[in-house]
């Protein structure tokens, strides 16, 4: 007997002869980069002028039906068009009442008339947005072996929804995704469509925990690059550039060359929580000042520094900064102090907490004291050095170091509810802050995050934390303080003091540098005058960073920026990193440097971009952006039809939505892709347009029953002789549920429904229970577009029903039948409910005989069921109970698809 041999067969794929591949495509123009012009609409031969000729969506499908011999399908029916229609533009249900009035509308605009009313509706965007997420794998957790939540990634869904209800032009919502921030830099939603960028899986583990100037980080960032421009092209272009990461794209012109073009154009940002303000005015002061103080810290300095008066007020507390005004802070006197590690504690004569003893590990520091009578604006926590703790403290590390994790603080009031008032912090501002771990870091909610001082260490530091609003205190009022130090290694407060203002204006007693003290100590009229000016130049600082302190607390993205706060060994590129053409994609075998650009191969448009400052990262992304919305870019406008195509459809009219290149399909209608991208564009981009010319057309409203000599030539259904019917994708059948149930939450907005529990886990990555959630509970009734998006721990339930892996593009989602998908639809403990709920609210109706079940089966498949239906359902309830012949119902091929 022979053994097979695969290795051999392996090994015969690394030789290529002649013939085996298809023809280079740089020696034929690959379709999809061929110029757009707008092909004339065929009058197809043999038929007379009809409504579905006129439409020139009809005219192109007919005549490809006409040359294979196929007729098209008649009309559906009204209610079939109805559920269709709420179905693809809402995402919804119609209810009964909603069918109906549209069946019993006789104008002969009907149609016409709903589907404008659909499109105005704001459940248009949330049901678009959801698309477009799994377009741009977003998700709401880093992904990989450290799947962080990302607490701010939601805003970038919000932007989603507000951009598709507004109609927002196809090449400005592009653009503000790759480079809003260039673009339009005063408007915060600009900033928020940046989400874009950061949208999907992210490194922690490398990216933070990684050295700089190390070959791991180096690669870690070429991979962070290559999952933003994958998305950028494959979204925009739909073009597999990442192809050519280690040589030039096989089949496809591209170039490496242009892929490290690519990498280039995003070399200067990194994956972060960007701040912005939805007030404008507020968002403009910030962008001034966090401006003048980069400017200040290279040592540029305006020329009207020395006249503004908050430079002077600066300078003055500098020079009486040793009769600052304590009395502005009440020191409280702790009544108990508790260790949960075990340590001493001990409460000194000055209201300070000595700690002492044994030295945990990690350790919550629980103190609690009286508060006097009045009201209360800030704390402040105050960390002492003493001769007990290492190197002089304040911390009690070896070296004398600390880590805060979290200061949470509540109150419990004499009078009034037993239960703990949380406290609620503004803003937190620190007298030193370590670099990249600031004072905000205590009051952030996120334990991974942690104020530290090191290296200026034995010396006493303070943290001053704003509340949101004033509170008053009446007198026996009791606050509790908790401070979580949970980094480990022994880096614990050695000796802490807690006060009290009643001014909302107050700050950290900001100790100035060596070399400023020194030139105070001198008299100001003895002074030369460059050391006046470094005393301006740190009095402007002080300065701005008071103004900024005192603006409104800003809101935060998940999205990109070249400028933030370090985090580790996780830093800011400071302009542009250099990026080299990677021999083979090895990471050890830089080449030359790569120019910023985008793909030669497209006509007419420059491939690479120069720009006045090289190192002005946002050109570049502002570059890219225009070059890819460009009306002479095909690939861009091609892109943009056939993926609204294909949600309405099934398929688009280029089935690899992703890949217009020679691995993908050719288009089933070449000439209609050409005319919609065509008038897409003259229209300046309007999806809203492009959704009614569709829905408006025939070959949108025709029947979806399947006819046997059809499918003997097109069993696909390419040619579009039919309207393919579509499972319901799991967030419309939840949505369904909870509409039948009664039970849907209309609220628009905000941050995700956490559907699950978490609770801490071994590593970085979340335990979450998705089991034990309540689906009675608020956050089990909001829409799915809303519900909080894990990357490595995904949702049984929307899984099991083909909702894709976060971690990879899908812009096409599959559509099984399993085992799983019947076992989830009759058992998950948010169908039970439902189910449940749907009973109960048509038992409470009192109607009698089987108007309940009527009523239920109208909901569920939009159109009034027959009396056999209703009576064979009927007898089931009696059977085996309302509730379950619900979830029967829910299991029905007529709810699961839309027609």
């Amino acid at each position: 007997m022979r053994a097979p041999a695969p290795t051999i067969a392996v090994l015969s794929f690394a030789f290529v002869f002649p013939g085996m591949l298809p023809a280079s495509p740089r020696d034929a123009e690959p379709w999809a980069w061929q110029p757009l012009s707008k092909p004339l609409i065929p009058a197809p031969a043999g038929q007379p002028e009809t409504p579905s000729t006129n439409h020139p969506i009809d005219s192109f499908v007919c005549a490809a039906l006409v040359d294979r011999g196929l007729t098209p399908s008649p009309p559906a029916d009204s209610y079939t068009l109805a559920r269709r229609a709420w179905i693809d533009l809402l995402g919804l249900l119609p209810t009964p009442a909603e069918s109906q009035a549209f069946v019993r509308d006789s104008r002969p605009d009907a149609w016409e008339r709903l589907v404008d009313r659909l499109l105005s509706s704001p459940r248009h965007g949330e049901r678009w947005a959801r698309h477009w997420m799994d377009t741009v794998h977003f998700a709401e957790t880093h992904g990989h072996d450290e799947d962080v939540i990302r607490e701010n990634a939601w805003p970038y869904r919000d932007f989603l929804i507000g951009a598709f209800n507004s109609d927002m032009s196809y090449a400005q919502f592009a653009r503000l995704q790759i480079a809003g921030d260039r673009i339009e830099p005063g408007n915060p939603s600009a900033i928020i469509a940046t989400g874009f960028l950061a949208a999907g899986p992210w490194d922690q583990s490398s990216q933070m925990g990684i050295q700089d100037g190390t070959i791991d980080k180096e690669q870690a960032r070429y991979l962070d690059r290559d999952d933003m421009l994958t998305n950028v092209c494959s979204t925009f272009l739909s073009t597999s550039v990442h192809c050519a990461r280690c040589h030039d794209h096989k089949f496809d012109p591209v170039s490496q060359e242009d892929y490290y073009a690519l990498q280039a154009v995003f070399a200067g940002v990194d994956r972060v929580d960007r701040s912005f303000d939805q007030d404008t005015a507020v968002h403009q002061e910030r962008l001034r000042l966090q401006d003048l103080l980069r400017n200040l810290e290279s040592g540029s300095l305006p020329d009207d520094a020395a006249s503004d008066p908050r430079v002077r007020e600066a300078v003055g507390a500098l020079e009486n900064r040793d009769r600052e005004e304590t009395a502005l802070w009440n020191v409280l006197r702790p009544e108990m102090a508790l260790s949960e590690g075990g340590a001493a504690l001990s409460i000194q004569e000055d209201g300070s907490v000595l700690s002492s003893g044994p030295r945990p590990d990690k350790d919550l520091t629980i103190l609690q004291m009286p508060i006097p009578a009045g009201k209360m604006s800030a704390l402040r926590l105050e960390v002492l050095t003493g001769a007990e703790l290492p190197q002089n403290g304040p911390g009690r590390q070896n070296n004398g170091n600390f880590h805060l994790s979290e200061l949470e603080a509540g109150l419990q009031l004499a009078s009034g509810p037993t239960a703990e008032v949380p406290l609620k912090f503004r803003s937190a501002a620190a007298d030193f802050d370590q670099d990249g771990w600031t004072a905000s870091h205590a009051i952030d909610g996120n334990l991974a995050t942690a104020w530290g001082i090191y290296p200026a260490i034995g010396k006493p530091h303070q943290i001053v934390l704003r509340l949101r609003e004033s509170i008053d205190c009446p007198h026996g009022t009791m606050l509790t303080v908790r401070l979580r130090q949970e980094h480990g290694g022994g880096h614990l407060i050695g000796r802490a003091r807690l006060s009290a203002s009643s001014s909302l204006d107050v700050e950290p007693a900001l100790a100035p540098p060596e070399e400023i003290r020194r030139i105070l100590a001198v008299a100001s009229e003895d002074r030369s005058a460059a050391d006046r000016r470094i005393v301006l130049l740190h009095a402007a600082s002080v300065a701005a960073k008071r103004a900024l302190d005192r603006l409104p607390p800003a809101q935060h993205v998940y999205a990109v920026a070249s400028q933030f706060e370090p985090r580790g060994n996780f830093r800011p590129a400071g302009g542009s990193r250099p990026v080299h053409l990677l021999v083979r994609g090895d990471i050890h075998r830089p080449g030359p440097p790569a120019t910023p650009g985008a793909l030669s191969s497209v006509p007419g448009l420059p491939a690479r971009f120069t720009h006045a400052d090289p190192g002005d990262e946002s050109a570049r992304r502002a570059a890219l952006a225009e070059w890819i919305t460009h009306p002479d870019n095909p690939l861009f406008w091609r892109s943009a039809v056939n993926r609204v195509w294909q949600y309405h459809f099934g398929t688009g009219l280029v089935s690899t939505t992703n890949d217009f290149g020679e691995l993908g399909e050719t288009p089933s209608h070449s000439e209609l892709l050409d005319w919609l991208a065509v008038s897409f564009r003259e229209t300046g981009g309007s999806l809203r347009w492009l959704h009614r010319l569709i829905l408006t057309s025939a070959t949108y409203r025709q029947a979806s029953f399947p006819r046997q000599d059809c499918l003997d030539i097109d069993a696909d259904n390419r040619l579009l002789w039919r309207m393919s019917p579509q499972r319901l994708e799991s967030e419309c059948l939840r949505d369904g549920m909870l509409q039948i149930s009664g039970s849907l939450d209309f609220a628009m907005g905000g941050p995700s429904a956490r559907q699950f529990v978490t609770r801490a886990g071994v590593h970085m990555t979340p335990v979450v229970d998705y089991l034990s959630v309540d689906p009675a509970s608020e956050a089990s009734r909001r829409r799915s577009v809303y519900r909080f998006l894990f990357r490595t721990l995904p949702d049984p339930f929307h899984q099991a029903l083909d909702c894709p892996d976060a971690s990879q593009l899908s812009p096409r989602r599959s559509s099984a039948a399993t085992v799983q998908q019947a076992l989830a639809l009759l058992h998950d403990r948010f169908v039970v409910h439902q189910a449940d709920q749907a009973a109960d609210q048509l038992e409470s109706d009192g109607s009698p005989g089987i108007a309940p079940i009527a009523r239920l089966l109208h909901f569920a498949w939009s159109r009034p069921p027959t009396g056999a239906e209703c009576e064979s359902v009927a007898a089931y309830a009696d059977a085996h109970g309302l509730a379950n012949a619900c979830r029967i119902i829910f299991n029905s091929n007529e709810f699961l698809f839309r027609p």
